[in-house]
């Protein structure tokens, strides 16, 4: 619920505000499915209006190209191979570190990923997956931003994600130095006084207290902003990383 647009909102921030180098593995959307979500939410233009060329007046053009000339000269790199092994994505890492540099790795996500080895579960495979990543942010010094699916436990159950909730493998909750989730209260109920209002949870954080963030999800810009307690209607762009440098 989300988790592809706040990874690309964090992607986005990190290389334009902060001039970080990042490299994005996608095995579900294109990479021009992604250069259109982040210029959608760069410029606050209407994504459906964007892929529909349905842009009608001067100002959609004129952030239109701010944005592209932004993201044109931002550092993200996008690999969108689908069944992407671990061995491959340790290696374009490798080279792109040594030869460019490199700030953040984001991995959306981890179920459709491969490795050389066959398992009998996709338990032993998620593992596989979730330690190969931990071994390579440690080797490279660079942290990687894993998305994972959530068994469906949610669903039924009703209420927010646990940490229990992680598809397939718990040891996605061991190897993680951080665990977040997307929560929002207006899904699945006809009526919620916090529409369009998404709660990240930090369930797990090694080095640093847990607890949430609130903040406004934008369905037609496809973006998340931040939430301002004065006024629903006042929003500034998001701050979900702070400074990588913290990391």
């Amino acid at each position: 619920m989300g988790k592809t647009t706040l990874a690309l909102d964090i992607a986005r921030m990190s290389s334009i505000v902060h001039e970080k180098s990042v490299l994005i593995f996608s095995l579900e959307m294109s990479s021009q499915q992604l250069v259109d979500r982040m210029l959608s939410a760069q410029s606050r233009v209407n994504a459906w209006n964007l892929r529909t060329g349905h842009l009608s007046s001067d100002r959609d053009f004129s952030q239109l190209r701010d944005s592209l000339d932004k993201l044109s000269k931002a550092k993200i790199y996008i690999d969108d191979q689908p069944g992407n092994s671990i061995v491959r994505m340790k290696a374009l890492s490798r080279r792109l570190k040594m030869e460019k540099g490199l700030d953040l790795i984001v991995v959306d996500y981890l179920q459709l990923m491969t490795t050389s080895k066959n398992y009998d579960s996709m338990v032993n495979q998620v593992t596989e997956i979730s330690r190969s990543l931990k071994s390579l942010a440690k080797e490279l010094d660079v942290p990687v931003l894993a998305l994972s699916q959530l068994s469906r436990a949610v669903e039924s159950r009703g209420g927010k994600p646990r940490l229990s909730d992680l598809r397939d493998s718990g040891s996605i909750e061991q190897d993680a130095d951080v665990v977040m989730f997307i929560h929002r209260e207006d899904k699945g109920k006809d009526e919620s006084e916090k529409t369009n209002i998404a709660e990240i949870l930090i369930e797990k954080h090694r080095n640093g207290p847990t607890g949430k963030v609130d903040l406004y999800f934008d369905e037609k810009t496809t973006t998340f902003l931040n939430l301002e307690k004065s006024s629903l209607s006042e929003f500034t762009q998001p701050k979900v990383l702070g400074d990588l440098d913290e990391f």
